[in-house]
């Protein structure tokens, strides 16, 4: 896996934005407490059940596994210019 320079900020932008595209997909959003791993496994579910993102074979299904995907899904989304991306 290719490591991101700004992969920490990447994966707090998708989950802020995960979160978004889940609450307008009709899920309500996070409680207050919800770990950043729970909802990195969210987002990472739904987007593969909505065929956004490819998944991950079965064994190969971890926290660093859902973060990268999403780090690589959001990248995608992103201007070619943004800050994160340099």
């Amino acid at each position: 896996m290719k490591k991101h320079k700004h992969e920490a900020q990447l994966i707090k932008l998708a989950v802020e934005i995960g979160a978004g595209y889940a609450v307008k997909r009709g899920y309500s959003s996070f409680e207050p407490g919800t770990s950043l791993k729970d909802k990195v496994e969210c987002i990472y579910r739904l987007l593969v059940k909505d065929k956004l993102i490819a998944p991950l074979p079965h064994d190969k299904e971890d926290g660093p596994g859902m973060k990268h995907r999403l780090v690589v899904w959001i990248a995608k989304q992103l201007p070619d210019d943004h800050e994160l991306l340099q």
